[in-house]
């Protein structure tokens, strides 16, 4: 499990939104449910992650957040030659963090 040890400690301060962008894109495809989120089948190149928090909420023991993840999918032999072919994807995360031990819990949100 994930854990944010940064997001909590910046919650309720103007640091948080940059800290919990900055841990999530950190963790990349290795922990992140980017796999279920992309459009075509391919693979996620979560080389560049941009993180985009929309929400965030107090909710007694946790921190609730939804947070939106630009990333690129890469699609096997649909173009000239069969090479690869990236494209843009992008999902929504459900992240809940433990206050008492920044573990975090990801989901991917379904369309």
């Amino acid at each position: 499990m994930a854990k944010l040890i940064g997001a909590v400690r910046d919650w309720n301060t103007d640091a948080f939104a940059q800290s919990l962008k900055r841990e999530i894109a950190y963790l990349g495809k290795g922990v992140l449910p980017l796999d279920k989120g992309v459009s075509y089948g391919g693979l996620v190149d979560d080389s560049e992650l941009t993180v985009t928090l929309l929400r965030s909420a107090d909710d007694g023991p946790a921190i609730v957040a939804l947070v939106g993840v630009f990333f690129t999918e890469i699609i096997g032999g649909c173009s000239c030659g069969d090479e690869p072919t990236p494209t843009p994807a992008y999902c929504e995360l459900h992240i809940r963090i433990d206050k008492a031990t920044a573990e975090a819990d990801i989901v991917i949100v379904p369309d």
